[in-house]
């Protein structure tokens, strides 16, 4: 019988509270997809992240959810650096890590906010309001009152960003099976709902995020979604080349979280999407596999 050791962490936490939980493995390089998947499940959070050593960058990581591997994970990739940097393995810095959604960076900055490179977007089309108003409860007149598209964008997973009128998110109500249905069959992982804040607030936008599809029914941080958040908001909403943003997350949940993103762009279009946070180790666990 093999003994691993789970670390449980809360990713994207204000100060102190709140946060999405995610679950960390380190020395993973001798387990299997099976054991992963065995120890994901086991976990029980939305993610968990395996870390192994790397001949070519510093880490390589692969995220599960309770049911399968998928490509990246924003904030089980905050939880596990946050975890090496807390037991002392990595200290202030930048390091390279490989994942499925390809080679990114992550830098340890010196209070242990921690901020990860994503992909640049793609952006793989848009849904109209009365397809989307069925999926989240919403009637199409109020989605379309935003004036703002619906639209998939990946900076590592396939989002659907979808704007609702201030007021609105915390009615939204999603149908689990036919978003669960839409998603397969449109390939999108998430619905990333956001509302704006007003220009007073702190922060730019509150979000909900829904991937049913995935065993999540609703998520409290989603750190891939909040960098296609930020590529959205720099397309449809900005003009300057350098734009900063703070997204709350969680509040339906009552499990509030803070996540900061930043894109930079040039006259050729954005060139970088980070995304931050901080995270708390709040426990750890001893799996027995069979």
């Amino acid at each position: 019988m093999k003994e691993v050791e789970a670390f449980w962490i809360n990713s994207f936490t204000q100060n102190g509270t709140g946060g999405n939980p995610a679950g960390v493995v380190l020395h993973a390089d001798h387990l299997s997809n099976d054991e992963r998947l065995q120890i994901a499940q086991a976990v029980g959070y939305s993610e968990t992240a395996f870390v192994s050593r790397d001949d070519e960058v510093d880490f390589a990581l692969a995220f599960f959810t309770v049911t399968g591997e998928v490509d990246f994970c924003g904030h089980a990739t905050l939880a596990a650096f946050s975890t090496m940097y807390q037991a002392g393995i990595i200290t202030e810095g930048s390091y390279r890590q490989r994942t499925k959604a390809g080679i990114l960076a992550v830098t340890i900055e010196a209070n242990g906010h921690i901020v990860m490179e994503q992909k640049l977007p793609e952006y793989r089309g848009e849904f109209s309001y009365e397809q989307i108003s069925a999926l989240i409860g919403l009637d199409s007149i109020i989605l379309e009152s935003t004036r703002l598209p619906i639209e998939v964008i990946s900076t590592g997973l396939a989002d659907m960003i979808v704007p609702v009128p201030y007021g609105y998110l915390d009615n939204i109500q999603v149908n689990q099976n036919l978003t669960s249905d839409f998603c397969k069959k449109y390939d999108v992982v998430s619905i990333h709902a956001f509302e704006l804040c007003d220009q007073t607030s702190m922060l730019t936008a509150s979000c909900r995020n829904f991937a049913p599809l995935f065993g999540i029914p609703e998520e409290s941080a989603t750190g891939s979604a909040s960098g296609a958040l930020a590529c959205y908001l720099s397309k449809h909403l900005s003009r300057t080349l350098l734009n900063d943003f703070t997204f709350e997350q969680g509040r339906a949940m009552e499990c509030v979280s803070k996540i900061t993103a930043s894109v930079e762009s040039s006259e050729l279009g954005i060139t970088k999407v980070s995304v931050g946070g901080f995270a708390h180790n709040v426990g750890r666990q001893t799996i027995h596999l069979q």
